[in-house]
């Protein structure tokens, strides 16, 4: 029988995976099987810069994780080697990751996941996937926004434009004229003297 300590240490260990599955809002299961030190090394790093936290986590505890939750569905994936990859702010992240990787890595498979306390199959995971990252879809939906200021700015700058060209040739019609005009001033100028 396990000790108090070592309860004690599961029970915050479980504490600890309900806060972090309740306070996600997307998550995918892994078998990680298969995978070199250096390969989950490099994984490890590029999950961290997008934000998402990944951890190797025993099957019960994780099982005794998911029952305080909502992502009931979960506890059928629960069996062989299991890792778990959770993001508080960032949809696609976890999935665009992992699912890259498990293409190029044999052993490597994803299990299942969870969207907005929803549990997700395996295509499901793989379509959010395919979606581009926030930043790209923030940039698509600046740009749908500024097109129609963009067109409106230019068709106003191609009136001021050709506003300015009919003044240029308004001026250089003006112009000979003025030039002649000098030139009869001085002449009517002699006659009255």
């Amino acid at each position: 029988m396990p000790s108090a300590i070592v309860l004690e240490q599961k029970k915050q260990v479980v504490a600890q995976l309900v806060e972090r599955l309740n306070a996600s809002c997307a998550g995918v299961i892994v078998d990680y099987k298969g995978i070199n030190v250096a390969d989950d090394t490099a994984l490890r790093k590029e999950l961290r810069e997008a934000g998402v936290e990944y951890t190797v986590v025993k099957n019960t505890l994780l099982r005794l994780a998911i029952a305080s939750t909502e992502l009931n569905g979960l506890d059928s994936v629960l069996e062989g080697t299991t890792a778990i990859a959770t993001s508080a702010d960032d949809y696609v992240a976890a999935a665009r990751i992992l699912c890259k990787f498990a293409d190029t890595h044999n052993g490597f498979e994803i299990k299942n996941g969870f969207l907005d306390n929803e549990v997700i199959d395996v295509t499901k995971i793989n379509g959010l996937a395919k979606l581009p990252s926030r930043e790209v879809l923030l940039a698509q939906v600046l740009g749908a926004f500024q097109a129609p200021i963009s067109a409106f700015a230019r068709a106003i700058q191609a009136i001021v434009d050709k506003d300015g060209e009919v003044a240029d040739a308004a001026d250089e019609a003006e112009a000979p004229a003025e030039a002649e005009a000098p030139a009869e001033a001085p002449a009517a100028d002699e006659s009255a003297e």
